[in-house]
């Protein structure tokens, strides 16, 4: 999508300046505001994703339309241009909220570098939101009647209205996040924030800062104090997913918050105390971890005061159909698509199947079948599970039927159902983060998405 920008600054010759470089090297659009006062009406007619703003203006100057824009637009982006030299103005504009600053003049490389930048962090943020909001809009609860997940139910209850610490444990795909969040749900923190870290996902160097935050000037790139997730998460819950993943050092500071309350910032000489849920999970058998000395035995005991064992789906075939139904009904929503049904040869096929990758490969199944049906029945042709068992299910669906179409249309049906397959496992990976999916598969990040764009992939389907 191409990016909007808005440019402020009174010397109208600066403001095309800036439009000409920027829309020349990025996919942008640069309108222009020559005072502060005409950037806040400029703002509020439409959406931005960020401004650059002068600092030296009549009348409202940068500083002051810094703060309006903190005050109406608290996450947009602004960086902010200054006089070559004029470091003291920087630090000031950095410090009062700017992203970054660019001295004038300036060297072209430069500030496509910085500018670039600077999208980069409003797409993340937009993305955030958008994924806060969708899973809020579009949670599901855990489905199932099978004994096991009778069991699974009753933990939930028995832990909800408390405070301990949960550990929930389960083979990918099993929906631990689902729980994690039924009981935050369930509890009196409800109404608080719940805040979930994937932390295989997070490089362990960045990890400590992203849970206890730091001091501006911790280590290099310390430009600025950040709060961590753990104060973010302040009287509601977090759920700290995969926790078997995490090094010893960090290890070792979740021990002292969940025994202390308290978490120490980087480079701070202060603790803050914190009021938080932790709930955990993971896919690995943390006992061997402790074995092999790779996980603290202290900590797993501290975690795991009550823990909950979710099944994997070929244990509960029983809950397949029901399962089926509601994954259906909830994705043809999701996809703007008629409801479909299950036809009883698919649904046959469902209960058969082995299902390794649990629920999560289920729904994404359901998701192709939803996508290729070419009516209100989901067909077996229509979804890539066979007989033959899962792994020779992908040639046999594609060869049932590839010979009766003509060339152009059997290569795009390929096609499609390659980019389904491959990217969808890509994303069901990285649960919907469409960069680190394009970093995992060798692409940046606006080749995949025009990849998705142009097959109808959307990341919501995959988180």
């Amino acid at each position: 999508m191409t990016a909007r920008i808005l440019a402020v600054d009174d010397e109208k010759d600066m403001t095309r300046l800036l439009k000409r470089t920027l829309e020349s090297e990025i996919d942008c659009t640069v309108s222009m505001a020559f005072s502060g006062e005409m950037a806040l009406n400029v703002l509020e007619k439409d959406a931005w994703d960020l401004v650059i703003c002068d600092i030296r203006m009549p009348g409202m100057d940068g500083f002051e339309l810094l703060e309006q824009i903190r005050q109406r637009h608290p996450d947009l982006t602004v960086v902010m241009l200054t006089a070559f030299g004029n470091i003291d103005s920087a630090v000031t504009a950095i410090k009062s909220g700017a992203y970054d600053f660019i001295a004038k003049p300036f060297e072209q490389d430069e500030i496509i570098f910085k500018i670039g930048k600077a999208l980069e962090r409003s797409r993340l943020l937009l993305e955030n939101k958008q994924l806060l909001k969708a899973r809020d809009k579009d949670f599901s609860p855990l489905v199932g009647q099978s004994p096991a997940m009778e069991k699974v139910f009753q933990k939930i209850d028995l832990v909800a209205s408390s405070d301990v610490t949960v550990l929930i444990i389960g083979e990918s795909g099993t929906g631990k996040d689902l729980t994690a969040r039924s009981i935050h749900r369930r509890s009196q923190r409800g109404k608080a924030r719940f805040i979930p870290v994937n932390c295989p996902t997070i490089p362990e160097h960045i990890l400590e800062s992203e849970l206890f935050g730091h001091k501006k000037g911790a280590f290099t790139s310390a430009y600025q104090d950040k709060t961590g997730l753990f104060q973010e998460a302040d009287k509601g819950t977090i759920f700290l997913d995969e926790i078997g993943d995490i090094g010893l050092s960090i290890q070792t500071k979740l021990l002292r918050v969940i025994q202390e309350k308290e978490i120490k910032p980087l480079g701070d000489n202060r603790v803050r105390n914190v009021d938080v849920r932790i709930i955990a999970s993971t896919n690995q058998d943390l006992q061997a971890k402790i074995a092999a000395k790779e996980f603290r035995e202290d900590l797993f005991y501290r975690l795991s005061v009550i823990t909950i064992e979710l099944p994997p789906l070929r244990d509960r075939i029983e809950d397949i159909p029901l399962l089926a139904e509601h994954l259906v009904v909830k994705n043809c929503k999701k996809l703007n698509r008629p409801l479909k049904t299950i036809s009883g040869g698919v649904m046959d096929l469902l209960v058969k199947h082995s299902w390794k990758g649990n629920v999560r490969e289920l729904e994404n199944v359901l998701v192709q079948g939803i996508l290729y049906a070419g009516d209100d029945e989901i067909r077996r042709s229509d979804i890539p599970v066979s007989e033959t068992g899962p792994d020779d299910c992908r040639d046999t669906c594609l060869n049932a039927h590839i010979m009766d179409l003509p060339y152009k249309q059997a290569k795009e049906n390929m096609l499609t159902r390659f980019n389904h397959e491959y990217v969808g496992a890509l994303l069901s990976m990285t649960h919907g983060n469409i960069t680190q999916a394009a970093r995992n598969c060798g692409l940046d990040r606006q080749a995949l998405q025009q990849v998705m764009k142009r097959f109808g992939i959307s990341p919501d389907d995959f988180r």
